[in-house]
C-alpha cells in the first residue's frame, strides 16, 4: 500500500471529482453509520476535497442522481448498504464506489455462507450449526463443546448476539437473534484472545488485539463503553502476527473482497486462529478500529479515507 499523504495535489482532487459519502440508511446500524459518514465529510473537508453527505432512504436513486457525485465513499453498515445492494444501485448509475463489489458484499454479509467458504478451501473458523424453532437445543450445544455464541447471520456490530452456555439460553438466544434476521448460527465458543485484521489496497495494517470485561465484545464494548482496551502492537510475536495477517489477507480475498476491510480473529489458548468474520464497510467512528490501525501504520484519518477513496479509481 502506498498511502495519500497530505496535502494532496489538485491533479489527485480532480481524479476523485465529486465524492457523495452515503452514509444513515435504514438499518438498525444506522446510528453507527450517522457517526462514521460525519467522520469522513470531515475528513474530505479536511483534504480539500468536493463532497456532499446523502443520508440514504428510500429514495436513494432519485437522491443519489442528484447529488451529481463522481464516486461514492460507503459509509453504510448493515443491511441496504453493506450487502450489495447499494453496490448494486452504484454500479447501474455507473458511479465508482469504495470497498467490494456486489459479490463479495453480499456474501460477506452472510456469516453462514462465508464459514461455509471458508470450510472450502480449508480456512480455520469455529464449528457452527444452523438454529431454527426445531433445532434439539441440548445435543446442539454438546455437539458445540457446551458453550456457544448466538448470531443473527446478516447483523453486524454485534447486534443480537449472545454467549451462551445451557440449553435454555440456547434457546432463548435464538428467539431473541431470530427478532432480527430469519437466519441464526450458533459458533463454538473460542475462549482465548481477541484480533481484528483491517485490510487496505491489498495490506494488512498491524493487528488489534481487543479486550473487554463485558462477556464478549459486543455492541455497548464497541461503541458506548470507555473501558475496551485496544492494544496495538498486539504483543504477538513476529511469526504469529505475520501468520495472523497472512489469514486475514487469505480469509479476504477468498470472499473476492477489494479496497479495504477488516477481518476478525479469535486465538485459543494455544494460539490457533479461527476467523469470526470479514466487515466490508467497517465503522469509521472515534471507536472504530481501522483508524487505529492506520494510526499505528503511520495515517492521519484524513489520509486513511483518502486512501481508501484512491482503491476506487
Amino acid at each position: 500500500m502506498q498511502p495519500v499523504k497530505l496535502p494532496i495535489t489538485e491533479a489527485f482532487k480532480q481524479q476523485l471529482g465529486r465524492v457523495g459519502v452515503l452514509l444513515g440508511g435504514t438499518s438498525s446500524e444506522r446510528e453507527v453509520s450517522l457517526q462514521s459518514g460525519a467522520a469522513v465529510v470531515a475528513a474530505l473537508a479536511e483534504a480539500g476535497i468536493e463532497h456532499v453527505a446523502i443520508d440514504v432512504g428510500d429514495n436513494a436513486i432519485t437522491d443519489i442522481q442528484a447529488a451529481k457525485i463522481d464516486r461514492a465513499f460507503l459509509a453504510l453498515h448493515g443491511a441496504g448498504g453493506e450487502d450489495g445492494r447499494i453496490q448494486a444501485v452504484l454500479e447501474y448509475l455507473h458511479i465508482p464506489f469504495t470497498g467490494s463489489g456486489v459479490q463479495a458484499s453480499a456474501l460477506a454479509m452472510d456469516k453462514l455462507r462465508t464459514k461455509q467458504l471458508w470450510r472450502g478451501v480449508n480456512l480455520s473458523t469455529p464449528d457452527f450449526a444452523v438454529l431454527s424453532s426445531n433445532t434439539d437445543w441440548q445435543s446442539t450445544l454438546a455437539s458445540l463443546g457446551n458453550e456457544a455464541m448466538v448470531k443473527p447471520a446478516h447483523e453486524g456490530s454485534s447486534i443480537g448476539m449472545a454467549r451462551v452456555k445451557t440449553a435454555q439460553e440456547l434457546e432463548e438466544a435464538y428467539a431473541n437473534a431470530a427478532q432480527y434476521d430469519g437466519s441464526v448460527i450458533a459458533e463454538r465458543l473460542i475462549v482465548g484472545s481477541e484480533f481484528t485484521v483491517a485490510i487496505v489496497d491489498g495490506e494488512a495494517l498491524p493487528p488489534i488485539k481487543l479486550e473487554t470485561d463485558h462477556a464478549f465484545y459486543d455492541f455497548n464494548a464497541k461503541y458506548i463503553a470507555d473501558d475496551t482496551r485496544y492494544i496495538c502492537p498486539c504483543g504477538l510475536s513476529a511469526e504469529k502476527e505475520t501468520e495472523l495477517k497472512n489469514l486475514a489477507l487469505d480469509a479476504f480475498n477468498a470472499v473476492g473482497c477489494n479496497g479495504w476491510g477488516r477481518v476478525d480473529v479469535m486465538a485459543d489458548k494455544a494460539l490457533n486462529f479461527y476467523l469470526l468474520e470479514v466487515n466490508t464497510a467497517p465503522g469509521m467512528t472515534s471507536h472504530s478500529l481501522v483508524p487505529m490501525a492506520a494510526k499505528v501504520r503511520g495515517l492521519t484519518f484524513s489520509e486513511l479515507v483518502l486512501t481508501i477513496l484512491r482503491c476506487s479509481l
